[in-house]
């Protein structure tokens, strides 16, 4: 479900594209085969540490296959973790409590703002015209 650009009358048009759902099977097969080998797990592991390590194998294969974008791929690996009570939703959540999660979230957020609005461009062009006479040296 990636973005795709198209002009019409010379404006950038966004539209979404189809779910790909062929790449839905292998992620969800591989973690649906790991969370059934429970008994072929190592002796020292717990059955919850297993069943994380299945979700996160099938997390990190759908930000491979990109079956839905990156961010989709996780909320739905987070909501999975919590409603199969692999982790409890205190535990899940105490991350985002954490301020510099937040600092590195709207640092990503600024940034593709900058480049959507083409502002970073504009800053750049004053710091040419003040400082300098070319954009390239």
């Amino acid at each position: 479900m990636n973005l795709l650009h198209h002009i019409e009358d010379g404006i950038i048009m966004q539209s979404l594209e189809k779910i790909q759902y062929k790449k839905f099977i292998f992620p969800v097969l591989t973690g649906l085969v790991l969370w059934f080998a429970t008994p072929l797990r190592p002796e020292l592991l717990s059955i919850a540490t297993w069943y994380m390590f299945a979700l996160f194998a099938a997390t990190i294969l759908g930000c491979i296959t990109q079956p839905l974008l990156i961010g989709a791929v996780s909320i739905v690996a987070f909501t999975i973790t919590t409603l199969t009570k692999t982790v409890s939703i205190d535990k899940a959540i105490t991350g985002f409590g954490n301020g510099s999660i937040w600092l590195i979230a709207m640092a990503f957020f600024i940034s593709r703002d900058f480049i959507k609005t083409g502002l970073g461009r504009r800053i750049a062009f004053v710091f040419v015209r003040t400082f300098g006479k070319k954009a390239l040296i």
